[in-house]
């Protein structure tokens, strides 16, 4: 147990995370506080934690952006440091300032770095400044020519941009000189009339990437380590849905050369906390930084199932003003760890949001599997929130016993009551292309077809439908109750 600097710590998330950081800070003995929308009064992440306090918004999402109440909350209830996990206002500098002026602890970086790192440009260009490599890019103009001429000095392809806008807009792909300026032309003409600023810019287009991040930790004083790489290639709507630790198929020149880069960052930013910095990979081996994400991930779990390591207790460490919790020779990895994303959604459907009501939750029990939730029976599932309901995350000596000890482990998982992508992510597991490590962010949209759902057999369907006639009341009534207004007669025939 750390020496108790920390007596009371806030956590300001909900659900799973919110769940994850108290059983820390319990094995630290460190007190926990909850907070909650009327909504959620009951939720698991309330009954798991020592205190709660209700806050209000119009919407449980508004409630839980509400930082005066937070910071409110945390006051009242004496806690001396917030936790934000990730989401919500775990980036928010001014979350972290008005934390930083109530005289309570952020655990987490200061707010400057948090708006430093959260400016795409601002980050772009301090990572530049420090031999971070950058995609090499056209700064922003509405002089076609001049920006023609600068960008066929890059080399193609190139992906045109709009400098104001997003959303595809004014976006393209230009492969030759051929092609340069009409392309400038049409996205300069597409982005003034969508954002009224017909500023493009160009950068290298990187065909096939791979999305790599690196775990970070800092001390705040130049100080900082990796905790190896993650591969997050797998990708739906730009979100990730299964991450894993070490990446596939990266050579060990390649792996040292991204998390040095992901070091020399933080050193440069004197980071403090636990911090993730991202990069697009190319096939041909050059990697350039993304963002850096100033929080603890929603993947971070492989990280800690490879290194033995709990990031929340190095992150109330390093808050507390322990310093880094080891050495950079300290660090070992072990086996190879896999994360599936466990969503309300309709892979079918364009993953389109599901709801319901939990039914029915069973999960497999093993010395190999973390299964991270908040989830009840006869819990709603609504619009409100993130459709991701859960993370299975398991472990094996090799990738492949990780596969197949995943796949294993879903197959197993049962969630009733709510559709979820939980087959989905078995499909995407025991594919050749997933088996091979053959990854890249648009993998889900190349293999659509092969990982579509399969007709269910007909004597399956017939035994599922048994089984849940047999085994649920609510399905029996719905399947064989008499309907109204026959069932007031009584007895009848027809």
């Amino acid at each position: 147990m750390i020496d108790p600097l920390f007596k009371k710590v806030l956590v300001a998330n909900r659900g799973e995370i919110a769940c994850r950081v108290m059983r820390t800070l319990g094995e630290l003995g460190i007190r926990s506080v909850a907070i909650h929308h009327r909504v959620e009064a009951h939720a698991k992440h309330v009954r798991m934690a020592d205190e709660a306090v209700e806050i209000h918004g119009d919407t449980p999402v508004a409630a839980h952006l509400d930082i005066d109440q937070i910071v409110a909350a945390a006051r009242s209830t004496g806690a001396d440091a917030i936790h934000p996990g990730y989401g919500f206002l775990s980036e928010n500098a001014g979350f972290a300032s008005a934390v930083a002026a109530a005289a309570i602890v952020f655990i987490g970086p200061d707010a400057e770095t948090i708006s430093l790192m959260g400016d795409k440009i601002s980050a772009r260009n301090f990572a530049a400044e420090h031999g971070v490599a950058v995609a090499p890019s056209v700064m922003p103009t509405s002089d076609i020519d001049a920006f023609a001429s600068q960008a066929e000095t890059i080399g193609f392809p190139l992906l045109i941009k709009a400098a104001a806008g997003g959303g595809g807009k004014g976006m393209s792909i230009v492969r030759n000189a051929a092609d340069m300026r009409e392309a400038a032309r049409l996205a300069s003409s597409e982005a003034q009339r969508y954002f009224g600023d017909g500023r493009v810019y160009a950068e290298t287009y990187v065909e096939r990437p791979r999305h790599i991040e690196v775990q970070v930790l800092g001390d705040g004083k130049g100080g900082a380590i990796h905790l190896f790489e993650r591969e997050c290639s797998v990708q739906r709507r730009f979100q990730k849905i299964v991450e894993e630790a070490p990446a596939a198929a990266l050579s060990q020149d390649l792996r040292d050369a991204i998390c040095a880069s992901a070091v020399r960052l933080a050193s440069a930013a004197k980071y403090k906390n636990a911090g993730t910095v991202e990069y697009i990979l190319g096939a041909d081996g050059r990697f350039f930084f993304l963002e850096m994400n100033t929080r603890l991930q929603v993947e971070h779990p492989v990280t800690e199932m490879i290194t033995g390591l709990d990031l929340v207790r190095a992150q109330i460490e390093i808050a507390a003003g322990k310093g880094l919790p080891l050495t950079q020779a300290d660090v070992k990895a072990h086996g190879h760890a896999i994360e599936c994303r466990v969503c309300a959604e309709d892979p079918d459907r364009d993953f389109m949001p599901e709801t319901g009501t939990v039914q029915y939750l069973g999960v497999p029990e093993e010395n190999w599997l973390r299964f991270e939730n908040a989830l009840d029976q006869g819990q709603k599932v609504t619009a409100d929130f993130d459709p991701m309901l859960a993370k299975l995350v398991a472990h094996g000596s090799d990738r492949g016993e990780a596969i197949d000890r995943s796949i294993a482990a879903l197959d197993g998982l049962s969630l009733l009551g709510v559709k979820t992508n939980i087959d989905y992510l078995a499909r995407v597991l025991d594919s050749n292309a997933f088996r091979r490590g053959d990854l890249h962010t648009g993998f889900v949209l190349e293999h659509r077809h092969e990982l579509q759902t399969p007709p269910v057999p007909a004597p399956v369907l017939a035994q599922v439908l048994a089984a849940a006639v047999l085994g649920f009341r609510d399905f029996q009534e719905l399947a064989v109750g008499t309907p109204e207004p026959y069932a007031a007669i009584g007895g009848w025939r027809n």
